[in-house]
């Protein structure tokens, strides 16, 4: 009788154990299959694949796939309640990476969203800078941080001038790189006091820096990463 109950006990944890494992959550670095649904957004293509694991959604730089085709996603990193706001959609567990394999040959800009990842994960963390206190840039398109934030609808697709005090830089995400500016105007409690500006010069944190370029609004780059208010296409001056 006792050994019987240990079986049960066994089968019964075994099954429980089971059901908890998401299967579709690949241990490899790559990950193989099926092509069955393709939503493209503005910079990425998410695929729902068939693998040998079952069936599971990845997320790439945006690529001409089609449904039918098999391909290959690698340098994976695994996501958990991944929300979209393009799609409109949570996704339980989606793998983010790079088109490859069967699929070399469809044109892929880099690991965009693994690097997102990394960087949404608390690399390059803004920076611990004290008090803030930067003065406004001169011209008639100078705004201060508050007032781009704060003004964003007036001054969509508008150039604007900034300066401030670079508080955290990421290099190289989606082939450019992304800079947050504070001059001590706007407040942390609405988040009115930080500005991000995406730029080709580079920069390090605790520069003061003036930047020129054009106000966009609600942009959404996929990977968790989307923003009311930014300053794009910038170019950087000390």
């Amino acid at each position: 009788m006792k050994a019987l109950l240990a079986i049960c006990m066994i089968v019964v944890t075994t099954f429980a154990w089971a059901a908890e494992s998401p299967a579709h959550i690949p241990p490899a670095s790559s990950v193989k299959g099926e092509v069955l649904e393709v939503k493209n957004v503005e910079e990425y293509s998410y695929l729902r694949l068939k693998t040998k694991d079952g069936e599971t959604w990845a997320a790439v730089s945006k690529a001409p796939v089609k449904k039918g085709a098999v391909v290959t996603i690698e340098n994976v990193t695994v996501m958990s309640n991944f929300e979209s706001k393009s799609l409109k959609k949570t996704f339980p567990t989606i793998l983010f990476g790079t088109l490859g394999g069967a699929g070399g040959s469809m044109p892929a800009s880099g690991n965009d969203m693994a690097t997102m990842a990394t960087a949404h994960s608390g690399i390059a963390k803004t920076a611990d800078t004290g008090d803030i206190h930067v003065p406004k840039a001169s011209g008639a398109n100078a705004r201060t941080v508050a007032e781009i934030m704060t003004k964003g609808a007036a001054l969509k697709d508008k150039l604007v001038l900034v300066r401030g005090k670079v508080v955290k830089f990421n290099a190289g995400i989606m082939g450019k790189n992304w800079v947050h500016l504070r001059d001590g105007s706007g407040s942390a409690a609405n988040n009115t006091n930080d500005v991000l500006v995406t730029t080709m010069n580079e920069a390090k944190v605790g520069d003061v820096v003036t930047a020129k370029g054009v106000v966009r609004t609600d942009k959404d780059f996929g990977a968790g990463y989307s923003y009311k208010v930014l300053v794009e296409e910038a170019t950087l001056q000390q």
